[in-house]
């Protein structure tokens, strides 16, 4: 066993009772949890391929394998599950799909296609946020376990009533599409595991679980959880109220409390040592998080010395804002020879990244934004995964409906509004009532002949495909990309030279990928799940390099920076203004809670007198969290007459000005 702290190793050997592990931020969770799966195989306490350790990224799932393979000699590691939530119910579902109501070859639509689905059931000409509000919705319902019946009673406003009103043709729809969305992939597992002899079945091959994040954790996921652990409670539960950052999405932090009323005999383990920060951050940290309720109180500390005071910075406006940060951290790369990637800078909204994006630009300093937009919202990504559904699934619905007309085929939204009609009238598929004689003579002429063009194209390339072996899905997806020209259309849409060069490059690492995984896996069914839970290609490209990062509080969970820079500490910011209306401000501190304990050695934090929003010029006031940071450990030049600086600001200061000036 590798050199763990007491509370550590009490954690790893723990066996006799379910185990909830309070891990404070950068105390060392991601050791625990391997080397507790190290420690259970190599005593004999389980075997590799009766535990699973589930996460919420796939990234953290990847590094968690990476870690426990370079712990274990070689092949010990042979069977073990480490999946997300999502990889685990899918697992779960693609074994039992008779008992969820589906037939084998299960897809899962991505939440596009999901909304495409949603959008067929509304009316016509519904805007895109009732769809997706409606979407949300019907997610909340899976998520509480609520059939349609009960979701029409508990319907307490307009989107909930109009989601309650389609969940269950939603519901029908997807099943007559053979297809889950996201949302199943929780839902009806957890639903499933409710039979004793399919919960028996699934318990005796998962006889220890491990989780991580468990404050992250929705509705569907604790009863998951149940059902797979049964009353004895064979797991490791491990995570923090106070990171419990997205409630927006299902995260339940009571779950945490929850456990030990479920599990009377549960055994909580609290990991205080802090391994990232010095002590006057937590000293922050600490101070500001106390101001939420707490049923599992701890305390962050350190042995890494005092450090530096936190400096708050007030700025006149985002723009002075944006070049005081910019300025500190140039400083930082030539005063104090700190680089680029040591440097990261933390805001609440997006929109705040623009003006730091001219700034740093200005001074010449490097840099990467993340969080930002997918690479699977493209629409050339889109378009390509639906071609690559029909290939393997022509009667995949959502898909036929989004590239039907993509390139132009002369399939306008009236042609498809008649060919929708006919299939719910008739019961098959838009491909199979597209081909159906009867709606071909009733539809005639030039769209008639586009709909028969469109399924003749989709027949030859999947009986190629049924032909053929899994290593030939690539080159067969390349070729009908290139047969439709599909790219030569879609840079028509778009005089922009650059945005066609990223469109094609987009491409061309679509139709890469897509090759590599027909290599990689066994079936046409485990390649469609891939896709859909697995990553683009492009997700860690920048991993590592030596730029400056951009992102929000929500994207920096999990990271860590020796210099982290804090922007827009402001009422109607953070908090944001929304969360204050909704009464959500416990959540809004544990945002501002992690991102302080994101800096390992320096931590600046700035708000600004006033602030653009919708063209105006608004006054600001500093947030409130601001008041509860610790004043002995905090300088804060302009307030109360302290205008003193410190010598690092100094050097940092002079950098600044020579690197200016000899540039």
């Amino acid at each position: 066993m590798i050199r763990l702290n007491p509370q550590q190793k009490a954690a790893v050997t723990h066996l006799d009772s379910p185990l909830l592990v309070l891990a404070g931020a950068g105390s060392g969770k991601t050791r625990v949890i391997t080397e507790k799966i190290a420690w259970m195989i190599d005593q004999g306490h389980h075997a590799p391929d009766k535990i699973a350790a589930i996460t919420f990224t796939n990234k953290a799932a990847r590094e968690m394998k990476t870690r426990v393979s370079k712990r274990l000699k070689r092949g010990r590691a042979e069977g073990l599950t480490i999946c997300t939530f999502h990889s685990l119910g899918w697992r779960i579902l693609r074994e039992e799909p008779e008992a969820s109501g589906r037939r084998k070859g299960l897809s899962i639509l991505d939440q596009h296609s999901a909304a495409d689905l949603v959008r067929e059931l509304l009316p016509a000409g519904a805007r895109n946020d009732q769809v997706y509000a409606v979407q949300a919705g019907i997610g909340r319902y899976k998520d509480a376990g609520l059939e349609p019946q009960a979701a029409l009673a508990a319907a307490t406003d307009e989107n909930d009533a109009r989601a309650a009103a389609i969940y269950r043709d939603y519901c029908d729809r997807l099943a007559a599409l053979n297809a889950v969305d996201f949302d199943d992939l929780i839902a009806l597992p957890a639903k499933l595991l409710a039979d004793p002899v399919i919960r028996t079945r699934w318990r005796r091959r998962l006889a220890y679980l491990l989780v991580d994040e468990y404050q992250d954790t929705s509705a569907a996921q604790y009863r998951l959880l149940q059902q797979l652990v049964g009353e004895v409670g064979a797991f490791t539960a491990v995570g923090d109220d106070d990171q419990s950052i997205y409630g927006w999405r299902g995260a339940r932090p009571e779950n945490l409390s929850l456990l030990a009323a479920d599990f009377p005999n549960l055994r909580v383990v609290k990991l205080e040592q802090n391994y990232r920060s010095t002590g006057k951050i937590l000293q922050s940290a600490n101070a500001v998080i106390a101001g939420n309720p707490h049923d599992l109180e701890k305390k962050l500390w350190s042995e890494l010395g005092p450090g530096d005071n936190v400096t708050v910075m007030t700025y006149a406006d985002e723009q002075d804002e944006a070049e005081g940060i910019a300025r500190d951290i140039l400083g930082a790369h030539h005063g104090s020879r700190v680089a680029w990637g040591e440097c990261a800078v933390l805001y609440r909204s997006n929109h705040q990244a623009r003006a730091l994006e001219q700034q740093l630009r200005e001074h010449g300093i490097p840099y990467l934004v993340s969080g930002g937009p997918s690479w699977f919202d493209a629409r050339e990504i889109r378009d390509g995964l639906s071609y690559l559904r029909l290939l393997i699934n022509p009667e995949d619905n959502p898909a036929f409906m989004r590239v039907a007309n993509a390139p132009r085929r002369g399939l306008g939204s009236a042609a498809m509004a008649r060919l929708g009609t006919y299939a719910d009238a008739t019961r098959q598929s838009l491909f199979s009532a597209s081909i159906d004689p009867m709606f071909q003579a009733e539809l005639g002429g030039t769209a008639a002949r586009a709909f028969r063009g469109f399924t003749n194209l989709l027949i030859e390339f999947n009986d190629r495909i049924e032909r053929g072996r899994m290593n030939d899905i690539g080159p067969a997806f390349t070729e009908l990309m290139e047969h439709i020209d599909y790219l030569e259309w879609l840079a028509g849409q778009d005089d922009d030279p650059k945005k066609a060069d990223r469109r094609r490059r987009n491409l061309a690492d679509l139709t890469g990928w897509i090759s590599r995984l027909g290599e990689a896996v066994d079936s046409a069914e485990e390649l469609l799940a891939r896709v859909s839970l697995v990553a683009g290609p492009d997700d860690d490209r920048n991993e590592g390099a030596d730029l400056v990062r951009l992102m929000t509080l929500h994207a920096a969970k999990g990271l860590e920076f020796p210099r982290v820079w804090l922007a827009g500490c402001e009422e109607g910011l953070l908090p944001h203004q929304r969360s204050i209306d909704d009464g959500q401000i416990e959540e809004e501190r544990r945002l501002m809670y992690v991102g302080i304990t994101r800096a390992g050695r320096r931590l600046v934090i700035s708000h600004c007198r006033s602030r653009r929003r919708q063209r105006e010029s608004m006054e600001c006031q500093p947030s409130r969290f601001l008041d509860e940071l610790p004043p002995d450990v905090v300088d804060w030049p302009g307030r109360a007459g302290d205008e003193k600086p410190t010598a690092d600001d100094a050097k940092a200061n002079i950098a600044a000005l020579k690197a200016l000036l000899e540039g």
